[in-house]
């Protein structure tokens, strides 16, 4: 069974020391990779978070409502509980896009700068 990774490297590998990891970390560079991560990941992690109390508040206090026939026997309470799933498929989906365009990039060049450090 033949795989597309590489062979591992002959050559030792050296990590970097903690003050070349402190000095990252302090870099402006790695703080717009923070800055990039943070603001795409708290509002979404907000917005669903509401999203699910919100679908189990009407639940516990809105049966009327959530027991709303739409059509033959589905209500409103299965096409909220079906669009939880959607949500953390799409959202799953929209962060590895995100990720695969503007963090992995930037952490792909921290990481092989400190790697030719070393």
């Amino acid at each position: 069974m033949a795989t597309d990774a590489p062979p591992p490297s002959k050559e030792p590998h050296v990590l970097p020391s903690a003050e070349e990891f402190a000095e990252v970390h302090q870099s402006t560079e790695f703080g717009e990779l923070r800055r990039s991560y943070r603001s795409f990941a708290f509002p979404l992690t907000v917005a669903f978070i509401v999203w699910y109390l919100l679908y189990v508040l009407l639940s516990n206090y809105a049966g009327g409502f959530m027991g709303t026939k739409l059509f033959g026997n589905i209500n409103v309470a299965f096409v909220f509980g079906i669009l939880q799933f959607v949500t953390t498929f799409l959202i799953a989906w929209w962060y590895s896009r995100h990720a695969a365009a503007k963090l992995d990039p930037k952490a792909e060049a921290i990481k092989s700068r400190m790697e030719k450090r070393a």
